[in-house]
């Protein structure tokens, strides 16, 4: 089977890129890690009115009503402009957890979902586990809070920031408010809202990943060693062909992933393409700081914005190992390995 996107496709993902390529996504995401979010606030809005934050979003609640595929496509794009804010909170999991909360409780996607697909409403989500603190990007500046306990659903009161490998991924611990739900419908809900996450994540990655092979792919036909680009070295033609590759096998398992999210196969699918993009975005972060040299260190140098960001998303929803794991037992669960990890 092909994976591949359509032209329709395509030219969403276009006007995505052309919403950010104004030149000023990068000093809005420096003053997002600051103290002035105004013009990262306006980049949100601009999402909002091109349809990108109710994509999945029934239109029962404001939305579009469109395919988690066609979300995918807006997420590349955002992780290729590195944008600021919790928009795969505010997109993808928080609406994902309340829709499938709805099917029991309607009542809190029909007060917060119209407002998140309006682009009125931001959102954040702490997922928490059974050791520390529960924490959650940008919980200061959202308009809803949710933190998860197990099987409980609550809204999230704002603690102290602590500290985040990406200035911009502002970090606040989340402490328990008022109950919203619980019990096994609560807990489907809520792997509901881990899993579209961690697939919006993946994408973001994907793009971030992009990015930087092109800024790597710029830089080395321009920076000169021995009197020659050093782009024309067969060493650093390699590491770049590898970097593409990396990417471009990501790439389909994203979209098999979008495809089969409603599926018995969505854990698998999700966290196979989680991996597969964060080992992807990882390996082009470390060929682009390679390439660039000393400069790329510098937190003045724009590449500084998505080495962060790939090192902050690379576990931001689950860790690599975490991923692989949940692989690993969906296979064993079909039989398609046995209980020593063997294939069978």
């Amino acid at each position: 089977m092909k994976f591949a996107l359509s032209p329709e496709h395509l030219d969403f993902g276009a006007s995505i890129r052309k919403l950010f390529e104004s030149g000023s996504t990068p000093a809005a995401v420096r003053a997002w890690s600051g103290t002035d979010p105004a013009p990262g606030r306006g980049l949100i809005e601009q999402l909002a009115a091109a349809g990108a934050l109710g994509l999945t979003i029934a239109e029962d609640f404001g939305g579009l009503g469109a395919e988690p595929l066609d979300q995918l496509v807006a997420f590349i794009e955002i992780g290729r402009a590195a944008a600021p804010g919790p928009l795969v909170e505010t997109a993808a999991a928080v609406p994902a957890l309340l829709q499938a909360l709805a099917e029991t409780d309607p009542a809190p996607a029909q007060r917060w979902l119209p407002g998140i697909s309006e682009g009125t409403l931001s959102a954040t989500i702490a997922f928490g586990g059974a050791t520390g603190p529960a924490v959650a990007v940008d919980a200061d500046r959202a308009d809803l809070v949710l933190l998860t306990q197990g099987d409980r659903l609550s809204t999230g009161r704002v603690g102290e920031q602590v500290r985040s490998l990406d200035p911009a991924r502002r970090l606040f611990v989340v402490e328990a408010g008022e109950t919203i739900a619980e019990g096994p419908q609560a807990r489907t809900a809520i792997a509901a809202g881990f899993d579209f996450g961690a697939l919006a994540n993946a994408a973001q990655l994907l793009g971030a990943g992009k990015a930087l092979l092109d800024a790597s792919t710029e830089y080395v036909k321009q920076r000169k060693q021995f009197g020659r680009p050093i782009g024309e070295f067969q060493a650093v033609k390699q590491k770049l062909a590898d970097v593409f590759i990396g990417l471009d096998l990501a790439e389909p398992l994203l979209y098999r992933a979008a495809l089969t999210t409603g599926s018995q196969n969505r854990v698998r699918d999700i966290s196979a393409a989680a991996v597969a993009a964060a080992d992807a975005a990882y390996q082009a972060a470390r060929t682009a700081l390679q390439v660039h040299g000393a400069i790329g260190y510098t937190a003045e140098y724009d590449l500084s914005l998505w080495l962060t960001r790939v090192t902050a998303l690379r576990a931001a929803w689950g860790t690599p190992d975490l991923h692989r794991g949940r692989v690993a037992e969906a296979l064993r669960a079909t039989g398609a390995v046995d209980p020593s990890g063997a294939l069978t």
